[in-house]
């Protein structure tokens, strides 16, 4: 009988109460919650108690709505860097504090939102002090005529470009790149270039990969992860490639200096061109690569084959 009656008043005190608000002025970044302490009462004899369980879904509702991400500085097209811009969190800690403060208080639970920033990896202060000594660079050339693997080709150097490499850290290609999907912007690549089967979705990409492996390379950084093609491909000397594929195949390095490494990538008309960069005090031990041809590769028409795995 008493549960009974405990249950009938959780039901009771849950009835009609006003929907929370949470309010975020862009100007001035200020973040205002505006509740109902009805929502988050359990009255037993009188003594109003905070129900934990939806003050968690609170947090966790609130931590969503106001989470931005923070921005690293880039070098844009035209060789100035971008300023940072921090990212923003709630202070959870702060948060429940506040509320525990204005539930057991009087008049209206309406306070600040405590954030906290997040600040982002790469700051222009950074990105000055490393992009100033090449250590390593590879060029390779395409048809842009075939505009679906341009696009792609474009879409997997823009993913890349200012992509800082900490020291002792490993770069995945797939990972920094991501899922080559229609939504994304990739397009089926219906070619075969001298055997290189297209991923379908996305073809083209394995360019990119072996264009940064040469680069990486020469530079002296180490080869974690990297497969060629079954089969010889023509922008890239025999051997020199590293076949990707989402869900399959990697390419992966890491940083073995004590400086950061600064990626930077451009897909020109007919052109792939990817330069490591780091600060004057790196000591770096470069390799011999050879060049790519700048023959432009053959292609042919895939045909039915288009949207077959990679070999």
């Amino acid at each position: 009988m008493m549960v009974g009656w405990i249950v009938g008043l959780l039901l009771l005190s849950q009835q009609n109460v006003a929907p929370d608000r949470i309010t975020i002025d862009e100007k001035s970044g200020q973040i205002m919650a505006d509740l109902e302490r009805g929502a988050y009462s359990i009255n037993y004899l009188d003594v109003p108690l905070i129900d934990n369980e939806r003050l968690h879904q609170l947090t966790d509702e609130v931590t969503k709505k106001i989470f931005r991400k923070p921005k690293n500085a880039i070098i844009n097209d035209a060789g100035a860097i971008v300023k940072e811009v921090a990212g923003v969190q709630l202070n959870q800690k702060a948060f429940v504090e506040s509320f525990y403060k204005h539930f057991y208080g009087e008049g209206p639970m309406t306070f600040e939102v405590p954030q906290k920033p997040i600040y982002p990896k790469v700051d222009s202060e950074l990105l000055a002090s490393i992009r100033v000594n090449p250590i390593g660079y590879y060029v390779t050339y395409f048809n842009s005529n075939n505009h679906h693997r341009y696009n792609n080709i474009k879409l997997a150097t823009q993913a890349i470009n200012n992509y800082v490499v900490q020291p002792n850290e490993t770069f995945s290609f797939n990972r920094v790149v991501g899922e080559r999907t229609r939504g994304r912007g990739y397009m089926s690549a219906k070619v075969i270039v001298r055997g290189e089967f297209s991923e379908g979705i996305g073809g083209g990409i394995c360019q990119i990969s072996s264009t940064l492996y040469n680069a990486a390379d020469r530079a002296g950084l180490t080869i974690v992860e990297r497969f060629s093609h079954s089969r010889s491909v023509p922008y890239v000397p025999s051997g020199r490639d590293a076949t990707v594929n989402w869900g399959g195949p990697d390419f992966s390095f890491k940083n073995n200096y004590n400086q950061p490494i600064l990626i930077r990538a451009h897909a020109m008309p007919g052109r792939v061109y990817v330069s490591l960069l780091s600060s004057d005090s790196i000591n770096h031990k470069p390799r011999h690569v050879p060049s790519a041809s700048e023959s432009l590769p053959e292609e042919i028409n895939a045909g039915t084959d288009v949207g077959q795995p990679v070999p």
